[in-house]
């Protein structure tokens, strides 16, 4: 009888089995004629109208084709905007694992524009090493100028842009690691500020979080905002590397009831950003502007920009002596035309502004040229995110570096570049809850602070390489540039220190006296 009844349920499994089985066999068979139509009867695509149903596999691999070249196909050094050994790096100095390698460098060591740095024959001594001396921005312009000796310090990104745990997360990190958090043009979050971390405020062209209804620059806001006592800085962004002469963009679905309250504008609407500042359309109104911000928040102000047309610098810099070297910017970030967005017109990230390489030894030249290298403080940024770029930096002339896309892969950022379709898989650039469960900030602060004290570390190893106890010593002298064909070059020569011009030198001599 028992066998009777399981060979019953066995049979009733089978015919069940070839029912589900003819019922999917039916569902496909329909699916792919449904397919077929659509396909042969559409306009907009004639692979799929040419080939209907299998033309549908090319745009299928097409989206899976940068996942399998990033991890199947590309060499470790071949990957844009970031290859495999920086990321690499990246992830194993934010997880403190072990980041020394084997065997030689799979870095060229022939490529045109390459850094060497030069080994001293009588290198520092670990007892002879000092910390990396403190740095005062704003002094005598400003009622509460900024002292700090961060190395590299967290470049603008927007709560909106980046999500809530992203931003706690960085934020958090950087109070551990006693560096600066940049808070983007999205305004000023209260997640920014549970870190502790101090905070550079970037006022973009829309004036995000301290407009008025018109969308004008608001002095009460601007108050409220330099209330907060980790609010060091003020930063006017001119424009950005990633998309010089265009504004932000965060798409509409970003912006929730809370990114729209802090940054004052309608909720589930495009945030776009003119794509320059309505009230600064010349030199005196950047140098009035940065005078305003100064004088109501009592903070040293500065601006942002990727550097193009380079006249613009010798106007503002001779309008400066005109109007009294006080009136000057207290710092000015150089960004690089490889810099990166989280949305932004492929023209302007492919084809306009100058890379850092040859931008920052430009603009120091020539505040050198003009006598106010000591006055105003120059800040990097662009693909700063390992020691060895940021050694450059700070060789070249900077006093700070700061990176957003190396603190994104402290993170866990994968490279997967869906930052501006709200789809990142790992939480950070994306308002999807289900998708941002995966990054914990709890987790994710201590990767971040250990990223920062690891590139700090990092760069003080070749400074002292180099002979000097800490990286603010690094010069010029201490590097050579690869030329075509290999041979390298004295980067001291090729990029010298100019003098200042003998009018203006006596003019800061005036100043001074």
């Amino acid at each position: 009888m028992e066998l009777e009844e399981l060979h019953r349920l066995a049979q009733g499994i089978i015919e069940g089995s070839a029912l589900l089985l003819a019922f999917l066999v039916v569902v496909g068979v329909l699916t792919i004629a449904v397919m077929y139509l659509v396909d042969i009867t559409q306009t907009e695509q004639t692979i799929r109208r040419n080939y209907p149903v299998v033309g549908r596999f090319r745009y299928f691999f097409e989206h899976l084709g940068e996942f399998f070249r990033q991890y199947f196909f590309a060499l470790d050094r071949e990957e844009l905007p970031f290859n495999r050994a920086e990321r690499s790096w990246v992830y194993r100095a934010a997880k403190q694992v072990d980041s020394t390698v084997a065997f030689g460098s799979t870095r060229p060591l022939n490529q045109e524009g390459d850094i060497i740095f030069l080994n001293s024959p009588f290198p520092t001594l670990e007892e002879d090493v000092v910390e990396p001396r403190p740095v005062v921005v704003g002094k005598g312009s400003c009622t509460q100028p900024y002292t700090t000796s961060s190395i590299l310090n967290i470049s603008g990104m927007s709560y909106g842009a980046i999500s809530k745990p992203a931003v706690t997360a960085l934020a958090e990190g950087a109070g551990e690691a006693g560096i600066w958090m940049n808070t983007g043009e999205g305004g000023l979050s209260p997640y920014h500020l549970q870190g502790g971390c101090d905070i550079v405020y970037q006022i973009g062209t829309a004036k995000y979080g301290v407009r008025n209804p018109e969308g004008h620059l608001d002095d009460e806001k601007l108050r409220e905002v330099a209330a907060h006592e980790q609010v060091r800085m003020f930063e006017i962004k001119m424009s950005q590397g990633a998309k010089p002469g265009k504004g932000g963009i965060l798409p509409g679905g970003k912006v929730t009831a809370e990114i729209a309250r802090i940054r004052g504008i309608p909720e589930h609407s495009d945030s776009i950003s003119p794509n320059g500042h309505t009230d600064i359309r010349s030199v005196d109104d950047l140098l009035n502007m940065i005078d305003r911000v100064r004088r109501v928040t009592g903070k040293p102000t500065g601006f942002k920009m990727v550097v193009g047309q380079t006249d613009f610098f010798h106007e503002l810099f001779r309008a400066i002596h005109t109007r009294g070297v006080a009136t000057a910017p207290d710092f000015i970030t150089i960004d690089s035309a490889d810099g990166g967005t989280g949305a932004a017109p492929e023209s302007l990230i492919d084809y306009v502004g100058i890379p850092l390489s040859e931008s920052l030894p430009m603009v120091v030249d020539l505040l050198h040229e003009y006598g106010l290298r000591e006055r105003i403080k120059v800040i990097a940024s662009g693909k700063l995110i390992n020691p060895g770029k940021v050694a450059w930096a700070l060789a070249c002339g900077a006093d700070f570096c700061t990176s957003a896309r190396g603190f994104m892969f402290a993170l866990g950022c994968i490279q997967a570049l869906q930052c501006n379709k709200n789809t990142c898989p790992t939480g950070i650039t994306t308002h999807d809850k289900e998708l941002q469960r995966g990054l914990v900030p709890e987790e994710k602060r201590k990767r971040v602070a250990a990223y920062a004290r690891s590139v700090a570390h990092g760069v003080g190893i070749i400074a002292h390489s180099c002979g000097v106890p800490e990286p603010r010593l690094l010069e010029r002298a201490h590097m050579r540039v690869i030329e075509a064909g290999g041979a390298s070059h004295s980067m001291d020569e090729r990029h010298p220190l100019p003098a200042a011009r003998d009018e203006y030198a006596e003019l800061i001599a005036a100043s001074e006296r």
